[in-house]
């Protein structure tokens, strides 16, 4: 099987979607069918009738809201709906799936979680560049590393900066900007798995005893590099007044030329090797979900990187379209549709692969009478005929019209005659 799943991807970038050209949906769909058969001797019978049942059952279904069915079964990982939030970081929640655990961390890693959760807030930017600035106009730059400093002293600088306009009543020092200016409670709690916007996460330690795979994750750097780790632990710090935020700690593979090496849109990394021990901590609405399979062409440590796109997700992007007013009223579209048609009278309509055949016009007189049809036909020249023509074609009608009267009254004398001999 493992040998199979190596030549898969190949055969992908070779063949493009599968959908296009597999089998497995229409066999699977056959096994459904034949599933229908209860009468060996009818089959045919059997799977129209489970069918109809099939579908029958499947249209009521939709009408039934106290009665769980497939349509209003909910998801197997729903994480349910969290409350919005002014600041974005107090909306990486999770849903807990198993017992929770307290941890107690150093103060290290504890200001590295703090800091991380400021640095990624967005909302915070200001204060940040403030730090920044007066740090370069306090220390010089070339005798202290600035970045080093930030991190270790911006947290502590934050929390006296809005306490000291919240005492001033400023407008926007707001319960979860003062609350997240505050530090954390040095024990936090502990989840072996949960979800996370609708993606099931298992640490690692967790993940090794069970047959599925759920600790693989991935995060997009600043710079659009990838990188690429495993879940080794769920950690929930709590803040005033209620607030909590969810980080991942991850232990990070290096993904240097060495250790990560991509071909044919597959990429290979080798797992034993760690990076970025001081940086472990991420959100957990940042994770992204990734598998690791084992690729034997290259050595025991070496995984091949799996993307996949779970059930029911859609990476939703903002492109402005949500502004536009899609409401159809009188037309689909603002834009007049103009057809030159050109100059119709010049265009000549005539076929010339075909002999032509002149269609005349009939006359408007009703007492016309031809004796020849064919002759009609062939002298069209001689239809149309002069005023003398009309008036003797019309005197003809008309002796024609008086010599069936007279023989219509002779046959009326007749049958008077017969029937007066009858009665004599």
């Amino acid at each position: 099987m493992i040998h199979l799943v190596l030549h898969l991807p190949e055969e992908a970038i070779l063949g493009g979607p599968v959908h296009m050209r597999w089998m497995y949906p229409f066999e699977r769909y056959l096994k459904r069918l034949k599933d229908y058969v209860r009468n060996a001797a009818k089959p045919e019978g059997s799977i129209a009738e489970g069918y109809v049942v099939d579908e029958a059952l499947t249209f009521c279904s939709r009408y039934f809201d106290d009665v769980e069915t497939r349509f209003n079964r909910p998801d197997r990982n729903d994480d349910g709906i969290h409350p919005t939030r002014q600041l974005s970081v107090f909306e990486s929640q999770c849903k807990p799936l198993a017992k929770q655990s307290y941890v107690e961390l150093d103060n290290n890693a504890r200001d590295k979680a703090e800091f991380y959760i400021l640095n990624n807030s967005p909302e915070l930017e200001p204060y940040l560049n403030e730090h920044k600035q007066e740090l370069h106009v306090r220390l010089r730059e070339g005798c202290y590393n600035i970045n080093e400093v930030h991190r270790t002293e911006f947290a502590a600088w934050f929390f006296e900066k809005i306490y000291a306009m919240h005492r001033m009543q400023a407008p926007e020092v707001t319960t979860e900007l003062l609350s997240l200016s505050s530090k954390t409670n040095m024990v936090v709690s502990s989840y072996p798995a949960c979800i996370v916007n609708g993606v099931r996460f298992v640490t690692h330690e967790r993940d090794v005893r069970l047959r599925t795979q759920n600790s693989g994750v991935s995060v997009l750097g600043t710079g659009q590099e990838m990188f690429y780790g495993q879940l080794q632990e769920i950690l929930e710090f709590s803040y005033l007044n209620g607030f909590s935020v969810v980080l991942f700690r991850c232990k990070w593979f290096k993904c240097d030329s060495k250790h990560m090496v991509t071909e044919n849109n597959i990429t290979s990394i080798d797992i034993n090797g760690e990076a970025y021990k001081d940086d472990q901590f991420i959100l957990a609405s940042q994770a992204k979900q990734v598998f690791y399979v084992a690729d034997p062409s290259r050595g025991p440590n070496w995984c091949i990187v799996q993307h996949v796109k779970h059930r029911s997700i859609w990476d939703i992007t903002d492109d402005g379209l949500s502004d536009i007013d899609l409401l159809q009223h009188n037309s689909s579209s603002n834009f007049t549709l103009f057809v030159d048609l050109g100059n119709l009278q010049e265009i000549n309509l005539l076929r010339r692969d075909q002999d032509v055949i002149p269609i005349v016009q009939p006359v408007t007189n009703a007492s016309r009478h031809v004796t020849d049809d064919s002759s009609f036909l062939n002298n069209a020249d001689e239809v149309e005929l002069s005023d003398e023509e009309d008036e003797s074609v019309e005197e003809y009608a008309d002796e024609e019209t008086d010599a069936e009267n007279d023989i219509d009254t002779e046959e009326d004398d007749d049958d008077r005659s017969y029937h007066a001999s009858d009665s004599d």
